[in-house]
């Protein structure tokens, strides 16, 4: 996790990173919230990315069971940097009604823990499909998200998973120039991207200056 300052170059823009935090998916150590402390602990990491606890996503824990998470982070010196969520991961076709309150439980679950950033996607188009043919109904989704997480001060990222309407440097940047603000910012994943045949260069210098959070 890191929090950066935009600064411009000859042929693009380059970041310059300040109060840099190490986080990430502590699940994938081990499914126990225990061992994932335990391993953070070693390695002196202050900060976690959540996503699964127990062998369960943290977005479909109970309020007792975030209570019990709470205090183990507490007592382990850790914190969250982000809810790793999975909102946004459904087909843009998809009944959105029952998506929407998970999205509202999300917010919730990020609020009781503390987690200041919720990493989210933008939607798969249906296969065989152009996704720029899904733009008007994507950005409407989001910006529906957008709108609740002001209300609510919390921060979506938005990352460029392989598949969905945002997976190129030119959709992503389509995002952030439309929907684009203190509370909708970008994760930059690196592997993604070559995944997608982009080239990581070009995408790291498109001009939107909104990205919180790289991923390696």
């Amino acid at each position: 996790m890191c929090s950066t300052q935009k600064e411009p170059i000859e042929g693009g823009y380059q970041y310059e990173p300040k109060n840099l935090l190490i986080s990430g998916f502590a699940d994938e150590i081990d499914p126990s919230l225990n061992r994932q402390l335990e391993a953070l602990q070693k390695m002196g990491i202050r900060y976690i990315e959540m996503r699964g606890v127990d062998g369960k996503s943290l977005v479909h824990c109970t309020d007792s069971e975030l209570s019990v998470i709470h205090r183990k982070l507490d007592a382990a010196g850790v914190r969250l940097s982000s809810v790793g969520s999975p909102i946004g991961k459904i087909g843009i076709e998809d009944d959105f009604a029952p998506h929407w309150e998970l999205f509202q439980r999300t917010v919730e679950i990020a609020q009781k823990l503390d987690a200041p950033f919720i990493r989210m996607f933008s939607f798969y188009p249906p296969e065989g499909h152009e996704a720029d043919a899904y733009r008007a109904p994507v950005l409407d989704r989001l910006a529906r998200m957008v709108e609740y997480a002001k209300g609510q001060n919390t921060v979506l990222l938005h990352e460029n998973e392989k598949g969905i309407f945002g997976d190129t440097a030119d959709r992503c940047k389509l995002l952030l120039d439309t929907l684009g603000c203190e509370n909708f910012k970008a994760v930059f994943d690196f592997a993604n991207f070559v995944q997608c045949g982009e080239d990581t260069q070009r995408a790291y210098a498109c001009p939107h200056g909104l990205c919180a959070s790289g991923r390696l």
